[in-house]
């Protein structure tokens, strides 16, 4: 089991914070591993306010927490602030990207604020990353989402090049934050369009800093909500997964399984 949220952490620790409920939440599940999914410290991931705020909530389970960087985090120069508070779980291979594996699943944390072009080092490792696992079941993370109904940020065509590795690879769950929202939507192609062996993508940016207004839905939007808090709780199997967006009262506001290609 893992839970997954991004968007967290104002300059807040009372009680009223959302980042401490859903924190206590997290506890309450007792994940093996929780992906934390970018804008983890507001407003700009600076070491101090990881320590002062962060670290009272999320912090609580740091060692089994394993980052993406946001934008907030890069305001600080380089992200230093994120990379010196997180240390080496936040560079695990050696960069600001990396995999591991977890039960029968290959897990992918992405760094959509690094280079992501074509032509970059990122793209190329996660071609060869993929390549090179043996596992069937494939989840990937990072921050900003390639779709999103969210009136604030709207859909971010540039991570096109990770979902193009990603759906050739066959991989199933992408999770992004950014979004101050929660949107689930059905499994797609890099284009948008409706597939059977497509990637389902989750937008879980509902970890406590705030809300952010929908627009329109876009297409293949399946469920949103932007009044909770919350955080996704995923089963990962040995042949699918189930998940659960769990609101900071814990009831369950969304659920569903599916398969791995």
């Amino acid at each position: 089991m893992v839970v997954a949220a991004g968007d967290i952490s104002p300059r807040c620790t009372a009680d009223r914070c959302g980042a401490r409920a859903t924190s206590d939440l997290v506890l309450s599940i007792d994940p093996a591993a929780v992906l934390a999914l970018g804008d983890l410290q507001y407003p700009a991931g600076a070491l101090s306010d990881f320590r002062s705020y962060y670290d009272k909530t999320w912090g609580r389970f740091k060692g089994r927490t394993f980052p993406a960087p946001g934008n907030h985090e890069y305001i600080t120069e380089g992200a230093q602030g994120y990379f010196d508070y997180f240390g080496p779980a936040a560079r695990r291979e050696g960069r600001s990207y990396y995999s591991f594996d977890l039960g029968e699943w290959h897990l992918i944390a992405l760094d959509s604020m690094a280079a992501h072009d074509p032509g970059s080092d990122q793209v190329a490792w996660l071609k060869a990353d993929l390549a090179a696992s043996r596992h069937r079941c494939v989840l990937a993370y990072w921050h900003h989402p390639r779709f999103s109904s969210g009136r604030q940020h709207g859909n971010d065509r540039s991570v096109s090049t990770f979902w193009k590795a990603l759906y050739a690879a066959r991989a199933e769950v992408v999770l992004a934050g950014h979004e101050h929202n929660y949107e689930r939507f059905e499994p797609l192609r890099p284009d948008g369009r409706p597939a059977q062996g497509g990637l389902r993508q989750f937008v879980v940016g509902s970890g406590g800093a705030s809300h952010y207004a929908f627009g329109p839905a876009v297409p293949g939007s399946a469920f949103r909500n932007n009044t909770d808090f919350g955080v996704l709780r995923l089963v990962l199997g040995p042949q699918g997964y189930g998940w659960r967006f769990v609101n900071t009262d814990g009831v369950v506001l969304d659920s569903g399984t599916g398969g791995c290609h």
